[in-house]
């Protein structure tokens, strides 16, 4: 990825087809760009540029920006999530096991929400929409993807990712400072605008107070790095079933059965959750040992899972801060969140953990 010292912008409109071709070393000469991604990704602002140039000139790339919504940006800000994004790629991206976007460019200053990510565009490949839900065999293939992922970096992240600020460990005091106030926030957002299920309002009231001791569970080891946002919107399918990763802004560190449970609770729908949840942790069990990982480092990950299940409240709550409850995809995808979340909750009898 380059790092040329190049301004970050501070608007869109400062991305020019100059500040591309210097930003990236691209042969780029013009570019066309239109905002994409509205009402999917709602802490940063996604954008194609459509590129015509020289030899070795791409026909698009993908531009990151932060969040249009206020609210968006401070959490984002003050969970490093835009300073992970580019450390994601200037450090990490090439140890992935799992296809990701090729980075021509990234940026961040680490004392405002200024940052930049110029990405290959890989919108060719098939997307699954998350209110739609995830069909079993590309789940399987996502969870094989994500058992290569976390064996790759099972053990090895200790303190050094975290203390270089390229991840944030789930039991960094950063989370129980900041999420019980913004979850407050989001909580009368969503009770006040939206019809909430009495399985959600049951466990509502007392999530904020249990966070410090879900995510201290959580971060106790055995650790690896965790994608932190895995789910339907951030996978990318190829024709041959291959897959492509998106979206690094919440890279951490701790177990990995937080990935796992994020992504089996809310990109399946509901009644194939019911019907699969066990096999698909089975399966990603067998990855973990295929990829080299001891039998003695996986005896908690069920109980793990439970808890990384209930504490996925946290992200419907805490986005619809910056998401708009008028917009039908806003909406929609948060009913669909919680909808989930109710399943999850009622059959792994996750209110119990509180």
């Amino acid at each position: 990825m380059s790092t040329n010292l190049v301004p970050i912008p501070s608007t869109i409109d400062e991305v020019t087809p100059a500040w591309l071709a210097s930003a990236t070393g691209l042969p780029i000469e013009t570019a066309e760009i239109t905002q994409i991604g509205v009402g999917i990704g709602v802490s940063s602002a996604l954008f194609r540029a459509r590129l015509t140039g020289g030899t070795g000139c791409p026909e698009s790339v993908i531009i990151k920006m932060p969040a249009l919504d206020e609210a968006a940006v401070f959490t984002s800000t003050v969970l490093r999530m835009y300073i992970r994004e580019v450390r994601f790629f200037e450090q990490l991206a090439a140890e992935s096991p799992v296809r990701v976007p090729k980075g021509y460019h990234g940026a961040v200053d680490e004392e405002t929400s200024s940052f930049v990510v110029v990405m290959e565009d890989m919108g060719t490949m098939r997307m699954v929409d998350q209110l739609d839900g995830m069909e079993l065999a590309d789940a399987e293939r996502a969870v094989d993807e994500l058992a290569a992922w976390h064996a790759t970096w099972w053990g090895k992240p200790s303190e050094g990712l975290a203390a270089a600020g390229t991840t944030v460990s789930l039991g960094d005091p950063v989370y129980p400072a900041v999420l019980p106030f913004v979850f407050a926030e989001g909580w009368e957002k969503v009770t006040t605008g939206m019809d909430v299920h009495d399985a959600i309002l049951d466990v509502g009231p007392r999530f904020a107070d249990a966070i410090p001791g879900l995510l201290a569970h959580l971060s106790q080891g055995p650790n690896t790095v965790t994608h932190g946002d895995f789910r339907a919107d951030n996978i990318l399918f190829g024709p041959d079933g291959s897959i492509v990763l998106l979206d690094f802004q919440l890279i951490g560190t701790g177990s990995g059965a937080y990935d796992l449970a994020y992504f089996i609770t809310q990109s399946l729908r509901s009644e194939d959750a019911s019907a699969h949840e066990r096999d698909l942790f089975d399966r990603w069990i067998a990855g973990l040992r295929a990829g080299g990982v001891a039998d003695e480092d996986l005896g908690r990950m069920w109980e793990d899972y439970r808890v990384a299940a209930l504490f996925c409240l946290v992200y419907p709550i805490v986005a619809s801060r910056g998401m708009d409850l008028d917009d039908p995809r806003q909406r929609n995808l948060l009913d669909c969140m919680n909808e989930r979340f109710v399943r999850a909750v009622t059959e792994l009898d996750l209110a119990s953990l509180l």
